[in-house]
């Protein structure tokens, strides 16, 4: 029989989704957010929580201090990475999408920009602009004073502001592309995927060393339709055509396709948009340690505090 929740228990239960969501935007990894959640927790367990006046809070700064500490010991692994490194996947519920700001800030768009900052300015920037937190709460969870923080908000809020994608489609119109996208990538339309891309798209694809993909971004619709024509054409990473199975998705706060083979998924797309809905950038993650939470086939809920 299972034993019911102590209140202390219930109190972090509660919070998980927004501890999660947090880490998850200053790593841009699924494994490692819920590894430092789950080190939030054992802070959490041994704490004097009878002292602790806002729980919410109190979690929060013990899970950004666990990802900022995470994100530090990462770095080096990140600068030696074989090819392009793309931020882990995850599958999303349709409330993340329904906030602009949830969607946005954990688009793989979004997350490649926040992987150009310093650990510092990633997680005050996560912490300020995404969930609002005052510059002294801020200040008090990265252990900083409150005039490091001011200066590293605003260098980050720059620097974002000078790289994030600027005219991105409406989201009925990103549904309706990815949609043509995937029946012209499936069905090999090399015609119907050059109408869909803008003309200097570019594609970025992940393999970590792990599977064969390309070491450098792959410039240029003519290319990039060559590629994903073929994936329908060809054996991919082992998986024979007849036997690869592909799937619309929400992945990270928008529409995206899941390609998978027999008990295994092989790589997941997203995409970037212009205003009038071409394809700027796609996403392609086909590193098998960066597909376990695809894989494992639960859509998050990423709020907003």
């Amino acid at each position: 029989m299972t034993q019911p929740l102590n209140l202390d228990e219930q109190v972090f239960v509660r919070n998980r989704n927004l501890l999660f969501s947090v880490a998850y935007r200053i790593l841009g990894s699924a494994a490692d957010a819920e590894d430092a959640v789950q080190d939030a927790w054992i802070k959490w367990s041994a704490a004097d929580r009878s002292q602790v006046a806002d729980p919410k809070a109190y979690l929060t700064r013990i899970v950004s201090n666990q990802a900022l500490e995470r994100l530090r010991s990462t770095q080096h692994k990140r600068e030696t990475y074989v090819g392009p490194w793309l931020p882990e996947p995850i599958l999303t519920s349709g409330d993340t999408a329904d906030s602009v700001t949830g969607a946005e800030s954990v688009s793989m768009a979004m997350l490649v920009v926040l992987e150009t900052l310093s650990p510092l300015e990633r997680a005050v920037f996560v912490l300020k602009e995404v969930f609002d937190f005052s510059h002294a709460e801020i200040a008090e969870a990265v252990e900083r004073s409150e005039a490091a923080v001011r200066q590293a908000a605003h260098r980050a809020r720059e620097h974002v502001q000078a790289r994030r994608p600027r005219f991105a489609a409406d989201r009925s119109r990103q549904r309706a592309v990815t949609e043509r996208f995937f029946a012209a990538a499936t069905g090999g339309d090399v015609n119907a995927l050059m109408e869909l891309l803008s003309p200097d798209v570019t594609l970025w694809t992940d393999g970590g060393g792990k599977v064969r993909q390309a070491l450098r971004p792959v410039v240029g619709a003519a290319t990039v339709a060559g590629w994903f024509a073929a994936i329908g054409t060809v054996t991919y990473q082992g998986v024979e055509p007849a036997d690869m199975n592909a799937e619309l998705v929400e992945i990270n706060g928008g529409p995206g396709i899941v390609f998978s083979g027999p008990g295994r998924v092989i790589a997941t797309v997203t995409f970037d948009f212009d205003g009038d809905g071409r394809i700027t950038a796609i996403h392609n993650v086909a590193n098998p340690d960066k597909l376990l939470a695809v894989a494992d086939g639960t859509a998050r809920s990423l709020g907003t505090r």
